[in-house]
């Protein structure tokens, strides 16, 4: 797209939104400051680099397109090359499945230490992102149908120690970056059919989250994520929403809202405000639950807009953490990687361009008629003008030819991946 062209759009919708009380260049430089937490995961599927077999613990990634990263320099550079399409700088989200063995040999989970991520660090210092970090819970032969809820005293203790040890490595990752890296525990345990000992159960995940959070650190923050169901694992979640909202009210943690894991209907920007007046911070994983937690891309979609929206009601973006979860196998891995960023970012920008003074003033006066009004016709005010000076700027690809990019990438590289 010609650079004049964008320009001039640009001073237009400038002045549009000018007339209702919005400063687009302010708007831009708010959104250049949140850094997105990309995963890992989506690039290889979920695989890791233990090489465990297939998925476990509930979750699973579909399709079989070509191109998967195989290793971690593949993976790293599929990253590289996300990130030179995505407008902003932002960070990366590792699983502990994702430890780098080449110098030390294969070491179980339950002895990890940051030397088995030294690299990513190294990689990540270099490439000017930081990271966060995720425990491990599934697709290990000590992943059973629960882990740190469970009655064996071994298992249970394995992935106590496992949990501890993620810690500790996303302790030294923020002190290396010079800002907290965020250790997010998800575990998936649960119930295929009836279960009878819901509270034996979640009394064990307690007292585990209660030894592994003994230990106080200065460059990390822990976030604990729920879910309704995992397959396999339907009737029953140790790990519920009302268990971890709990816990972490009661604790002081972070609690992790993934846009999957709740009911369809279920309002995840509902849920925001509540949350912020009794935990410190917000930790999300933004995908696109088609029925449930299948993670599709994540889109412009309602959902999207709704909780992005109410990040900024909330003036919450130094409060609320925004990272992507999801692992499409059934399109190119890098594609799908750069539109669900783009779309968070998008949805982000339309939040900032959101005349809320306005919208509150009308509110007050009991001015429903001019609220619902005001924010029906933003709905079709030239945001996507502002979008392209925010990629100008940052130098990546305005509009669709970000395609052109991630084509030729497949046909360079990931291609010939056998």
């Amino acid at each position: 797209m010609k650079k004049e062209l964008i320009e001039k759009a640009y001073e237009i919708a400038k002045e549009r939104y000018a007339a209702i009380g919005i400063d687009t260049d302010a708007a831009m430089e708010t959104l250049q400051g949140v850094q997105l937490s990309l995963h890992c995961w989506q690039a290889d599927d979920v695989k890791g680099f233990e090489d465990a077999g297939a998925l476990t613990g509930g979750i699973q990634a579909t399709g079989n397109y070509p191109g998967r990263a195989r290793n971690i320099e593949e993976l790293q550079a599929d990253i590289e090359k996300v990130t030179s399409l995505i407008p902003g700088k932002h960070r990366l989200s590792l699983h502990a499945n994702y430890a780098d063995f080449r110098q030390t040999g294969i070491v179980d989970r339950d002895q990890l230490e940051p030397k088995h991520f030294e690299s990513w660090m190294q990689w990540a210092e270099k490439c000017g992102m930081k990271l966060d970090f995720n425990s491990t819970s599934f697709s290990h032969p000590k992943s059973e149908d629960l882990t740190l809820s469970s009655p064996k005293e071994d298992i249970r203790k394995f992935w106590v120690e496992h949990t501890k040890r993620c810690r500790a490595i996303a302790e030294e990752m923020g002190r290396r970056q010079g800002d907290p890296a965020i250790l997010n525990v998800w575990v998936h345990d649960g119930s295929k059919d009836i279960t009878v000992n819901r509270m034996a159960y979640r009394a064990n995940l307690k007292k585990s989250l209660d030894e592994i959070f003994e230990q106080k650190y200065d460059n990390m923050k822990d976030c604990v994520e729920s879910k309704v169901f995992g397959i396999g694992l339907e009737s029953y979640t140790v790990g519920s929403n009302d268990f971890y909202i709990g816990y972490a009210a009661q604790k002081g943690k972070i609690v992790t809202l993934d846009t999957g894991h709740f009911h369809p209907t279920e309002s995840i920007a509902d849920k925001m405000s509540s949350l912020l007046l009794f935990t410190p911070e917000v930790m999300l994983h933004v995908s696109r639950p088609v029925r449930w937690d299948s993670d599709h891309v994540t889109i412009i979609n309602d959902e999207t807009l709704d909780l992005t929206k109410e990040i900024v009601r909330c003036d919450a973006l130094d409060r609320v953490h925004i990272g992507l979860d999801y692992f499409d196998a059934s399109i190119n891995r890098i594609g799908a990687y750069v539109i669900g960023a783009r779309a968070t970012q998008k949805c982000l920008l339309q939040a900032l361009l959101e005349p809320l003074k306005t919208l509150r003033e009308y509110e007050a006066a009991g001015k429903g008629f001019e609220r619902l009004a005001l924010l029906e016709e933003c709905k079709s005010l030239p945001w996507n003008a502002v979008w392209d000076m925010f990629c100008l700027r940052n130098g990546v690809p305005v509009g669709e030819e970000f395609i052109a990019d991630v084509n030729e990438y497949e046909k360079e590289v990931t291609s010939k991946r056998c």
